[in-house]
């Protein structure tokens, strides 16, 4: 992460192009709405060309005709009511739907077998709730999600009405990575290799299902970039080249405008950014650090006069009035994330030369949870929580990793008052996905929220499915 990406404070005085953006007392976002959505999801496999596949078509699984990632828009205090129907392939591939980062009522959360019956090929099912917050959120499957995310099943939500002045433009990005071999055919989602180390990588990259994805703005706009790392793998380190930006949302909790130098995002985390466009005939590049050579996932080129002329002050957004964590009274709760002693031998394995292939393996769990090994990739076998918090109180989750790889760490339901690190210095903020760097130790407050079994796990989705993964029990 970027130095500047994380200097000053919550109530801290940050310089733009020369002038100053002095923090403000927040602004509280209202309902500006009451009426009911209407949502209609078809699961289905709809082949497809995209353009990062060089002209090969592929069999994808998406949630609509015509539509890689469906990008669903609400306002704050409107209802979302959804029907979906299965009409995977596969028999016996069963689904639900996650709505990730969303505070919704537990029985809504769409975890099969823990929140609800799973729907079966050739049934539907419903969903009917208020999205309490304002934001970029985004909805997916929760079971064989390596495979689900593979072939494409997500799709955007976005709650509005935190917008204090309104940007000029705005752009929702959507980067995912794809495993194809190269006759252009799709390998394993999840190898054994991978699952016991960083992760089964993708080979092909790509922002809304191109290379690099090209955005004709407005020149010398204040435009919003709606950032989604919805991989179920990759670690990114994103930035521009040749541009002015700030970060005003995380997880799409808005914060005091960030200077954005860079920004580290494991799967599953998404960033709001106000980007100053270039001049007219310029363009200015969004780049992924976090590779041997900076990789280019977007451009932005500019046309038409400039929109603005003064110097690049961003506009917070309105927030949200979540419950505060009191810390002074917040019981304090460890996770340690480790690696099983399977996982451990396995990765070993793979520093060798010798392929693995098909590993004999008594149990394919390579990840705990306070040495808790999630004991199916169905969440058939729910076993014990990892903890049990009591709804409206305060706890600090002292999250320890103590392996040498990256846990993007997320929790359904609520959201984390992000406080402190053993490594490098995190501006105070709240997310739903935090991610935990190699050996490093964050502590990050929570207010129980409403009752139920709420899932806590690894986003990256093979940690996932072989082992990091329990549940938060709320009474």
């Amino acid at each position: 992460m970027g130095a500047a990406a994380f200097s000053g404070s919550a109530a801290a005085t940050f310089a733009f192009g020369g002038g100053k953006a002095v923090a403000r007392a927040p602004v509280i976002a209202q309902p500006i709405a009451n009426d009911t959505k209407k949502l209609v999801l078809d699961l289905a496999e709809r082949p497809a060309a995209l353009p990062c596949f060089d002209g090969k078509t592929l069999p994808l699984w998406t949630f609509e005709e015509g539509s890689l990632y469906p990008i669903v828009r609400m306002k704050l205090g409107e209802r979302l009511d959804t029907q979906y129907a299965n009409h995977l392939p596969r028999a016996g591939e069963y689904v639900s739907l996650h709505w990730h980062g969303l505070r919704i009522p537990n029985d809504q959360d769409g975890v099969p077998f823990m929140t609800q019956k799973p729907v079966e090929p050739g049934s539907s099912g419903t969903y009917s709730f208020v999205p309490p917050d304002t934001g970029s959120f985004f909805f997916h499957t929760h079971c064989n999600t390596d495979e689900h995310f593979g072939r494409g099943l997500v799709g955007a939500l976005i709650v509005e009405g935190d917008e204090i002045e309104p940007s000029d433009a705005e752009y929702v990005l959507m980067m995912k990575d794809w495993r194809l071999s190269p006759e252009g055919t799709f390998l394993p989602f999840s190898t054994d290799a991978g699952a016991a180390k960083a992760g089964t990588s993708g080979t092909v990259r790509s922002v809304n299902g191109e290379k690099t994805a090209v955005f004709k703005v407005p020149s010398s706009a204040n435009v919003r970039i709606r950032f989604y790392n919805v991989d179920p793998t990759r670690i990114s380190e994103i930035g521009f080249e040749d541009g002015e930006a700030a970060i005003i949302a995380i997880d799409g909790n808005g914060l005091d405008p960030l200077p954005l130098v860079s920004w580290r995002m494991g799967p599953a985390m998404r960033i709001d950014i106000l980007l100053r466009t270039a001049p007219e005939g310029g363009k200015v590049r969004l780049v992924d650090f976090f590779a041997k050579e900076p990789v280019v996932l977007a451009e932005f080129v500019s046309e038409g006069p400039a929109k603005r002329s003064g110097a690049f002050v961003p506009t917070p957004l309105k927030v949200m009035p979540f419950p505060n964590v009191d810390v002074g009274n917040a019981q304090i709760i460890p996770f340690i994330f480790s690696a099983t002693a399977t996982g451990e031998a396995l990765s070993e394995f793979a520093k060798s030369d010798v392929e693995i292939g098909s590993l004999c393996l008594t149990k394919r769990t390579f990840w705990a949870i306070n040495k808790q090994a999630w004991s199916s990739m169905d969440h058939r076998d729910l076993g014990p929580p990892l903890a049990v918090l009591k709804s409206g109180q305060s706890y600090i989750f002292d999250l320890q990793n103590t392996t040498p790889h990256s846990h993007p760490i997320h929790i359904h339901g609520h959201t984390f008052e992000v406080m402190s690190s053993s490594m490098r210095h995190v501006q105070p903020h709240r997310a739903d996905t935090i991610l935990l760097r190699p050996n490093e130790r964050v502590q990050a407050g929570i207010v129980g929220g409403q009752p139920g079994k709420w899932m806590f796990h690894c986003h990256i989705i093979d940690h996932q499915e072989t082992g990091m993964m329990g549940y938060i029990e709320v009474a």
